[in-house]
């Protein structure tokens, strides 16, 4: 593991609790629930209990008001030891900071408590099957009726969507606009007409519930709706930054562990009587993989830095969710390869790694969004 100079000492001790959450109420249950592609709620109950989730909520709603950085510990803790599921970070630093900054009192009061303690999970209803980084483009409607808003659609690819008991949804409360025609509502899973298929069988991230969800006439109130009538893409914009970098984030750490495990592989592994590091080529890929990832690892604790002093712009965002991303890709398949046939079998850590990598250059936006993202800021 490269060294980060981002935590000071208090989040390193916190990094010891989560890893020992992680070693203790994950580790051993992994396999199994990648088979059944979903966590157990309980486990977001125990999370809750040992302070993992929602750490940068304000104490004055239950939480602990910690800065990022603690966030960005769960998220690392998670991904060096190789775990797809369960989707915390979807959950504490995804959807809640929405609620945190555009909920009326009502629905802080009402939902943060819940939130902390892993009693209700959080799903965030972006992309739809005609619609994906093109958030402006979605089709689900939310009809004002009276007091309530009428809400039906379909979304796709929903981390946490299986266990949600409360989703972020983005919907059109006027059709015939594409951005200002978007807004943000709260649906709880419980309301007539709500419902959500199987998990989906992905590539990876098999642990992490993905599902799709329908609305058919599902009745909201309007105080549910987060912000204005026609603001939703505009907190969307002022949000996803924080999210692209936490992809970022979770990449390099992601990273750094297959790298680590894989210099241990070539060091025991012989062919032709030496073992596989001793062959120049071996050296050199490894070579230029560490240093690559400790030039990501400044860049990304650089981001998360601005993120804490409120400084990180969208473009920035982009360039660590793209680079990182696609470093990512690299380092799986540079290590898939020094594997040899080994690393094909799913049995070896670095080919589920390989196909969880693919993923991240797709969601919180494509790659290729996060290009046109920067160039148009030339």
């Amino acid at each position: 593991m490269i060294e980060s100079e981002v935590y000071d000492s208090d989040h390193l001790m916190f990094r010891e609790q989560v890893r020992k959450f992680f070693e203790r109420e994950v580790a051993p249950f992994h396999a199994e629930w990648e088979d059944a592609r979903v966590v157990p709620q309980a486990l977001w109950r125990k999370a809750g209990e040992a302070g993992l989730l929602c750490t940068s909520v304000p104490e004055a709603y239950g939480g602990l008001g910690l800065d990022r950085r603690y966030a960005a510990v769960v998220m690392e803790e998670q991904a060096r030891q190789g775990f797809s599921g369960p989707g915390f970070s979807v959950h504490s630093e995804i959807a809640t900071p929405y609620l945190v900054a555009y909920g009326s009192e009502e629905l802080k009061q009402r939902w943060l408590p819940k939130l902390i303690r892993g009693e209700v999970i959080a799903a965030v209803g972006l992309t739809e099957p005609g619609a994906g980084s093109d958030l402006a483009g979605i089709k689900t409607t939310a009809t004002r009726d009276g007091d309530d808003y009428v809400i039906d659609g379909q979304k796709t690819f929903i981390t946490n969507g299986y266990n949600a008991g409360l989703v972020f949804l983005a919907v059109k409360t006027d059709p015939t606009q594409r951005a200002k025609g978007v807004s943000m509502i709260l649906v709880e899973t419980d309301r007539p007409g709500f419902s959500c298929g199987k998990p989906l069988n992905k590539l990876g991230n098999k642990a992490q519930d993905t599902c799709e969800l329908f609305f058919d006439n599902v009745r909201v109130p309007v105080s549910n709706r987060l912000g204005e009538e026609g603001e939703g893409f505009t907190l969307l914009m002022k949000e996803l930054p924080w999210e692209r970098v936490q992809i970022a984030i979770t990449a390099i750490a992601a990273a750094e562990d297959i790298l680590e495990k894989t210099l241990a592989y070539v060091k025991q592994r012989k062919a032709f009587g030496k073992s596989l590091i001793e062959f120049q080529a071996s050296r050199f890929t490894l070579a230029e993989l560490k240093t690559n990832l400790q030039i990501g690892r400044v860049f990304v604790d650089r981001c998360l830095a601005l993120v804490c002093d409120g400084k990180l712009d969208g473009q920035t965002a982009a360039m660590a969710k793209y680079w990182s991303t696609d470093l990512l890709h690299k380092v799986a398949d540079d290590c898939l390869q020094l594997h040899g046939g080994y690393g094909y079998m799913m049995d070896y850590p670095v080919a589920r790694a390989f196909a969880d990598a693919r993923v991240t250059r797709i969601y919180g936006g494509a790659n290729e969004i996060m290009k046109e993202i920067i160039g148009r800021s030339l």
